[in-house]
């Protein structure tokens, strides 16, 4: 896969896990990834390229657990920490980014560590490629909700890639947008949620479709 401008200058930064550390290139400088458009398109910022609480946490609950092939499909991977340690733990893992430099660091970083899986640009606006998939046993996100436009189209996709005996694990620093997906969520799901040991201030959040009628 080529290299875009922004996968050019990386540095390896190593989280450590349960089942072992996981090393990840990143961007040097982040910062220097903004661009005039992003200030007017939030969705241009460049989220993707930091390593942040979120991901740490839900890596760390998918090192300790034996997916044994499940299909799993990541909900915007950013640099791949996530999807990597879902791949190590045995999924059969697709990682999704509207990003092309986030997709191209999830190929590289699990290459890197040594795991196969699917890096696929999509954006959650045009999900048919991922809807013509499912259902997903498995679904994951971190840090996805930390504004009102992602509380609305999560709503809207989530039943889409999902089925009655799919998991949702979402993990998030209690931002309060993801409360408003909480509360609209409790109508079709059922909702656990539980803290990540050595990771303060995020909860993870296991949904599954509740039985309609």
């Amino acid at each position: 896969m080529a290299s875009t401008d922004a996968t050019r200058e990386l540095v390896e930064e190593c989280v450590p896990l349960p089942g072992g550390e996981l090393r990840l290139l990143r961007p040097r400088d982040a910062e220097s990834l903004l661009t005039e458009d992003a200030f007017t398109d939030e969705e241009l910022l460049p989220y993707w390229a930091e390593v942040w609480s979120s991901s740490v946490a839900l890596a760390r609950a998918l090192s300790v657990r034996s997916l044994l092939g499940a299909p799993t499909l990541e909900l915007g991977c950013g640099l791949g920490l996530v999807a990597v340690a879902a791949a190590r733990a045995g999924a059969r893992v697709t990682a999704t980014d509207w990003s092309i430099p986030a997709v191209e660091l999830t190929a590289r970083n699990a290459e890197a560590n040594g795991v196969e899986l699917e890096a696929l640009r999509c954006s959650w606006q045009q999900p048919d490629e991922l809807v013509a998939r499912a259902p997903w046993p498995l679904i994951l996100a971190s840090d996805v909700l930390y504004d009102r436009g992602n509380v609305d189209l999560l709503l809207g996709l989530l039943p889409r890639l999902a089925g009655p005996r799919s998991e949702v694990m979402i993990a998030d620093p209690e931002r309060p947008p993801a409360e408003s997906f909480l509360a609209c969520s409790r109508e079709r799901w059922d909702i656990e949620t539980s803290q990540t040991p050595g990771v303060p201030r995020v909860s993870l959040h296991r949904l599954r479709l509740r039985p309609s009628d």
